[in-house]
């Protein structure tokens, strides 16, 4: 039994995790300012109200996690996105605060809106270039960092950075879809409509571009045998997508929210095909950057004893508040 891949595929777990959970909340965040001044705004918030916080416990295994299981890795892709991850953070504690003072501080409440607003922004487009940083190849000298502070600002990192904040602003809206019923369920639709077209064409743009950035990637999406593995991913992606149009243009309610789900489920499978086995291109692997065996064995441990439990009251939550939010703002 390789323990190197499954730590990779417990921490693919966890950043998946975090990226679906979250990312429906940054993406309420994003699409804030769209919604009306009074209800239809306090309606969205408590529809993430009950489980936005506990949503971001998926950033703490999926961080602490790389930072234990494969720490070499660790120690190259933070300094090579230190900014990135500074505003991330930053972003992430502005619409914390923001998220809790808009309620005790009605008087500044435009204020704190724009700040939840400003900061779900900053870190869902933080998070995408973090990840076009990462895939477009991070400069490794030995076991250093050996590019420069500015390595991670390029074109191919904007457009991945625009590319998860559609994704995660088709992830809120869809979520609200769900959540919501009348005029703001209308609105939702509207808005998930749009960011679904936005998140598909961008996905598109984004996995032509990574065929061209680098050969290893070209060679692994254009010729066999490869090609016969890697061919579905885009293929289901396509089918999910048009699904999930269909889906927003009749009265389906979860429906949406699942199939965008299915969407970055898939995202990360092309992911996983177009790196595997490196955890930092092009030249550092799962098994260079892993910790001693008996580390694994060790942390493998403690992930089996508190993973279950995240899962237990993470899904006792949600099913605690399921249901629509009434418009008297409450489940």
């Amino acid at each position: 039994m390789d323990l190197t891949v499954i730590w990779a595929f417990i921490i693919a777990f966890a950043v998946f995790a975090y990226v679906v959970m979250d990312g429906f909340d940054l993406g309420i965040g994003v699409l804030f300012p769209t919604f009306a001044v009074g209800p239809e705004r306090d309606r969205a918030m408590n529809s993430i109200a009950p489980v936005w916080d506990g949503n971001e416990t998926w950033l703490v295994l999926g961080g602490g996690g790389l930072f234990a299981a494969f720490p070499l890795a660790y120690a190259v892709i933070l300094p090579a996105t230190y900014p990135l991850i500074i505003a991330m953070l930053l972003g992430l504690v502005f619409r914390g605060v923001a998220f809790e003072y808009r309620w005790r501080d009605p008087g500044h409440r435009r204020a704190w809106d724009f700040a939840f607003s400003a900061g779900s922004l900053v870190a869902a487009l933080a998070q995408g270039m973090t990840l076009g940083a990462l895939l477009q190849g991070i400069r490794v000298t030995g076991r250093a960092y050996a590019g420069s502070w500015w390595d991670w600002l390029t074109p191919y990192t904007l457009l991945v950075g625009l590319g998860t904040v559609a994704g995660y602003a088709l992830l809120g809206a869809a979520w609200l879809v769900w959540k919501l019923d009348g005029a703001g369920q209308a609105h939702a639709r509207r808005l998930a409509r749009g960011a679904a077209l936005a998140t598909l064409a961008l996905l598109g743009l984004v996995s032509l571009y990574n065929v061209a950035l680098r050969p290893e990637y070209a060679e692994r999406w254009l010729t066999a045998p490869t090609l016969w593995y890697a061919l579905p991913v885009p293929v289901v992606t396509a089918l999910a997508g048009l699904a999930l149009l269909r889906a927003l243009g009749r009265d389906t309610h979860a429906q949406p929210f699942f199939l965008a789900l299915a969407l970055f489920a898939l995202g990360m499978a092309g992911i996983g095909v177009t790196i595997w086995p490196n955890v930092v291109p092009p030249s550092l692997t799962i098994w260079q950057a892993a910790a001693p065996h008996r580390s694994q064995v060790f942390m493998l441990v403690g992930v089996a004893l508190t993973l279950p439990l995240i899962l237990a009251y993470t899904a006792w939550s949600y099913w605690v508040f399921r249901g629509k939010v009434g418009g008297d703002g409450y489940h």
